[in-house]
Formats: C-alpha cells, sequence, structure tokens
C-alpha cells in the first residue's frame, strides 16, 4: 500500500505523536508498504530524510516547538500524482490536517484521522486571547474533524468512549502507538545513577517527557516534594526537556531539596532504557494524553507507574496491580501512594515489577502496525466517502478560530509585537 501521511509535527520534535508516526512508518515498511511523510520543517531538522516531504514554514512559532505550514501550490499536488497514495492518515484536525481534508476531496482519497490530542489541555500552545475559548473551539474542531474522516483511530479504549460520548459518528477503531518490547527489557540499571551521582541504594523516582505545562508538572513537583522531604534518601530523576524545565528548577530549589533531584535532559537510544531501568518508580501527572507511550516503555523495563487517572493512563495503568492510580489531584494522596510503593516488601513489588511487564506486551509494535494496516485495507476497499463540507459545523468551527486569530494580530500590532515581526523572526533565526 501507499500511505500518505500528513502532520504538522515531526522529528526532531520529541514527543508521542511524533514517536507513534516514526514507529508506525517503519514498521510498515518492514512489511513492505510505502509511506510518505507531510510535515513542516523545523530548525534542527534532518539535513537527509527518505520518504519525507518537508514544507517551508513560520519555524518555532511564538517560541514553542510548532511550525506553521506555508501554502505551496501545486507541491502536493504534484506529490499526490506521483505517489498515488492508497490512503491519506491525518495526525491533526488544523493546517495539514485540514490540507489533507481537501486533498482527498479532491482526489477521492480514504482519510484516515488519530485522535492524538485532548486539545482543551493544549491552548498554551496558541498565543490567543481567550485561552478557555481556544481550548473549546479546539476540542470542538477536533470532533467535527473526525465526522469528516473515513475512519478514526483512538489510542485507548477510554478516548474512544470519549469520542463517541461528544458524537463522533465516524467508525472508531483502538489502535495504540506500539513499542519495540525487546528493545526496552534489557538496560544497565547503574549506568544513569553513576553518571549523576545517585547512590546505588537510594529509591528513585522518576519522570520522562516533554516539560511543559500541559503536563500537570507543577502538582507532580509539589506532590514529589512530599515524598521527598519525608524519604530523605529518596531522589529524583526528570530526563526530558522544555518550557516548563526552569520552573521545575526553581521548585525544588526553593524547598531545599535540590540535592535529590536531577535534571539529565533529553534521552535516545539505549540511553533511554537505561534511564528507565534506572528508577524504581515511574511518576506521572498528566491528564492531557490520549495514550501515554512513556507508561508503556516504563512498564517494557519492568518499572510500576503512580499516576493520575485520566483518560489513555486508566488503560495501561492497573491499580495495585502494574502501579498506582490516584483517582483525585490532591498532592498529599499522590505522595501517599508513592509511600506505598516504597514501602513494598521485595517480594510484593517484584510481582507488580513482573505485571508491569505483561501490560507492555499488548503494545507490540508489530502487533499495533498490523491492526493499522487492516484499517488501511477496508477504508482502501470502501473507497472515499463524498462529504459536505462547506455546510458542515467544521466549517463554522474554522471561521471562528479565525475569528480569534484576527483578534490576536490586531492586539499584538497595537503593543508593537505583530505577528509578522514574530514571523520573520523567526525565519531569520531558522537554519525540532
Amino acid at each position: 500500500m501507499n500511505i500518505l501521511m500528513m502532520t504538522n509535527t515531526y522529528t526532531p520534535v520529541v514527543g508521542g505523536l511524533e514517536k507513534s508516526i516514526q514507529r508506525f512508518t517503519a514498521q510498515f515498511r518492514k512489511f513492505g508498504h510505502h509511506v510518505t511523510i507531510v510535515t513542516p520543517e523545523f530548525k534542527g531538522m534532518p539535513k537527509k530524510e527518505v520518504g519525507v516531504l518537508r514544507l517551508p514554514s513560520i519555524r518555532e512559532f511564538s517560541g514553542f516547538d510548532f511550525s506553521i505550514n506555508l501554502p505551496i501550490p501545486g507541491l502536493l499536488s504534484k506529490l499526490v500524482d506521483s505517489f498515488k497514495p492508497d490512503v491519506v492518515h491525518a495526525h491533526h484536525p488544523f493546517l495539514l490536517g485540514d490540507l489533507a481534508l481537501r486533498l482527498c476531496g479532491q482526489y477521492r482519497i480514504p482519510l484516515v484521522y488519530t485522535y492524538h490530542t485532548m486539545f482543551d489541555q493544549y491552548k498554551y500552545y496558541l498565543p490567543l486571547v481567550n485561552d478557555a475559548a481556544m481550548g473549546r473551539f479546539l476540542t470542538e474542531l477536533s470532533l467535527e474533524y473526525a465526522n469528516l474522516a473515513d475512519q478514526v483511530i483512538s489510542p485507548s479504549e477510554s478516548i474512544r468512549d470519549f469520542l463517541i460520548e461528544r458524537g463522533v459518528r465516524t467508525a472508531i477503531e483502538v489502535v495504540p502507538t506500539g513499542i519495540d518490547v525487546n528493545f526496552f527489557i534489557p538496560g544497565k540499571s547503574d549506568k544513569v545513577r553513576n553518571q549523576l551521582g545517585i547512590p546505588r541504594g537510594a529509591y528513585l523516582l522518576g519522570h520522562l517527557g516533554r516539560l511543559s505545562a500541559e503536563k500537570n508538572l507543577e502538582f507532580l513537583a509539589h506532590a514529589v516534594l512530599l515524598f521527598l522531604k519525608q524519604e530523605k534518601q529518596a531522589h529524583f530523576l526528570v530526563a526530558g526537556k522544555g518550557s516548563f524545565a526552569k520552573t521545575l528548577r526553581k521548585i525544588f530549589r526553593q524547598e531545599k531539596v535540590d540535592d535529590q533531584v536531577h535534571f539529565i535532559g533529553i534521552l535516545k537510544g539505549k540511553d533511554l532504557v537505561d534511564c528507565y531501568h534506572t528508577m524504581d518508580v515511574f511518576v506521572f501527572a498528566s491528564q492531557s494524553e490520549t495514550q501515554g507511550l512513556v507508561l508503556a516503555e516504563s512498564m517494557a523495563c519492568g518499572v510500576p507507574v503512580v499516576a493520575l487517572d485520566a483518560p489513555g493512563v486508566r488503560d495501561i495503568v492497573k491499580n495495585y496491580k502494574n502501579g498506582r492510580l490516584v483517582f483525585s489531584e490532591d498532592e498529599e494522596k499522590f505522595s501517599e501512594a508513592l509511600v506505598w510503593c516504597f514501602k513494598q516488601s521485595r517480594t510484593q513489588w517484584k510481582k507488580m515489577k513482573t505485571e508491569a511487564r505483561k501490560t507492555a506486551e499488548q503494545f507490540s509494535i508489530e502487533k499495533c502496525a498490523q491492526r493499522a494496516l487492516h484499517i488501511y485495507r477496508s477504508v482502501k476497499i470502501k473507497k472515499y466517502t463524498p462529504r459536505r463540507i462547506q455546510k458542515n459545523k467544521w466549517r463554522m468551527v474554522m471561521r471562528r478560530l479565525k475569528t480569534e486569530w484576527d483578534l490576536f494580530r490586531k492586539v499584538a500590532k497595537a503593543t508593537g509585537a505583530t505577528l509578522a515581526e514574530m514571523m520573520v523572526g523567526s525565519t531569520d533565526s531558522s537554519s525540532v
């Protein structure tokens, strides 16, 4: 099959969505299928890429790892004519998602859409006047986009239920992002400890991912603080980077526990695996996930998880079996769950680690990719379903988004920080 992926974010941006596209693409190609990825240009992107079409863009828009693609007339038409995709898979409902919708209508190609993001939690990334309204707009936009697709993929059962409850009528199949389980099994548990000077016997909490506001890291930091103050020999390891890193460091420094906290930056390959293996418990407080890929990765390394109950998370973390779920955003209750883990006997903890590994096996990339390919074949047989886009609610929401965006531009201009200046500055500094 010829599969055309369209996404607003891709390497070198590091996140669950980007990992998902990379892993599925690699597995599809192993199975003998052809994949082309259409995505904007990003600062630091690879100089040579196979099967990737980069669109000229405004890079790192508004200071975030986010690019806005600039329309290039005829470029994608040439790609469609030469590549002849059997299916178009959109990973966002706006920008390139909108373009995917139009391409599918023009060329009568089936459209598959994966609901990766709880958009009401990602309003931080759009510098618009009314953040709360924009969060609602983006959620409404994504739901209406789902109703225009020929098939929707949900990364978890809880997100599928959410979509159905919110009125998505398009057929929905659950296909988690897979992981190479065997890649995560072997690891050097002492490597990171030796590197950072963490005592070998110290109880180590760990967190890995993008350090951004929507990950609920301020709550996580204060919950971990309660535990660190109670258990003076415990340590906390943070891997990743992002705009919230400085705030995290400040929180721990002000509470005078920074000697128990270690930041290690972005890790890849076996360094990433070794980082998981050095942890005793993985901690997670995000409520914006549709799956939580890092949870499956940590469990593949035999590391139980303590997390806030949320869509996507509850599909992986089973309370008292492979970790602990905390059912309210309460710092003390989260800390109590950490204390419970800390006090488990070796025999009990070994059982939890075994259950964690069993859970991870359900997310084999080979199995997940086969399920996705089955969906592609199904929509190819059914073929493209014409949609009345012009009168659909999608167009109404898009117009509202445009109104909000125009309002932001006027405010920016009035304060002397015009959108045009932001664009030029980002472009000039470009070389995720």
